[in-house]
């Protein structure tokens, strides 16, 4: 892999991972457009890894409650923190249908069928008008600690969307969670903590994959260091720039920016 290919893959990953514009559609873009090859599972890995560290540092305190929260039930303690635990089984409960279901597109090979730039236009256009719809119809009343273990899983289904390209993980669970009237900031906030546990059974199935499977485009120590760490910068501030916008502003320009994509995207599949 060339220098410029990495730090391509690492900034798009990072920029695009938790902005509800889907990483996975414009990773697929990347070669579709360019004429490089496929970076490889163990770039895949090294540059998830750097967004799993962005996450984990912009909300270290809610992850150090989870943590706290889980510690306190293997030692089955009798004495411990409830809201704390209420949000680690929150998230645990959304993760279980992306986990259940990727694991069966993963064995059966559906989403490498669906990879494909028709696909991608398609629903960056049809998840962004709905993205648009929830965002500007839904009430903005529920916070963060309102959030019940049947939101979650609520939430957590709509992730499943999420396996076909262009849809957007985040994306869709910030749709679900504005459709159940939460605010744009807590849809966001629950979004990016339901990445972490996301992100790390995608990488176990990536490294499962490549266990089995020789990786004929196998990155060196150096790339997966540099594509990483470029991916953990450009992710923390795609985080924190989304966050201080949704304090005081719409998904709107998400929304125009996914339509307008996606029609230039079908234009050039059926011109």
């Amino acid at each position: 892999m060339t220098i410029l290919q990495i730090i391509v893959l690492a900034i798009v990953q990072g920029i695009t991972e938790f902005l509800p514009i889907s990483s996975s559609g414009h990773l697929i873009l990347v070669p579709e457009l360019t004429d490089w090859s496929d970076q490889g599972v163990m770039m895949d890995v090294g540059v998830h890894f750097g967004t799993l560290l962005a996450v984990i540092l912009y909300f270290k305190k809610e992850v150090w409650r989870m943590f706290h929260a889980a510690g306190q039930m293997l030692l089955l303690r009798e004495e411990y923190d409830k809201a704390e635990r209420h949000l680690m089984l929150a998230v645990v409960l959304s993760t279980i249908p992306i986990v259940v279901f990727g694991g069966l597109a993963s064995e059966f090979g559906l989403s490498d069928t669906l990879r494909t730039i028709e696909v991608i236009g398609w629903t960056s256009i049809i998840f962004g008008i709905l993205l648009y719809w929830y965002d500007t119809k839904s009430p903005i009343k529920l916070r963060m600690d309102e959030l019940r273990y049947g939101h979650a899983l609520i939430i957590g289904l709509a992730q499943v969307l999420s396996l076909i390209p262009g849809t957007s993980r985040s994306g869709i669970t910030m749709t679900a969670a504005r459709g159940l009237g939460f605010s744009r900031t807590a849809a966001a906030r629950f979004s990016m903590l339901m990445s972490i546990p996301t992100i790390l059974a995608a990488a176990a199935l990536q490294l499962l994959h490549l266990a089995t499977n020789s990786d004929e485009n196998a990155a060196s120590i150096a790339e997966l260091v540099l594509g990483a760490s470029l991916s953990f910068i450009s992710a923390l501030i795609a985080i924190a720039a989304l966050m201080k916008w949704l304090e005081r502003s719409s998904m709107t320009p998400f929304v125009l920016y996914r339509v307008a994509l996606g029609v230039l995207l079908l234009y050039f599949v059926y011109q």
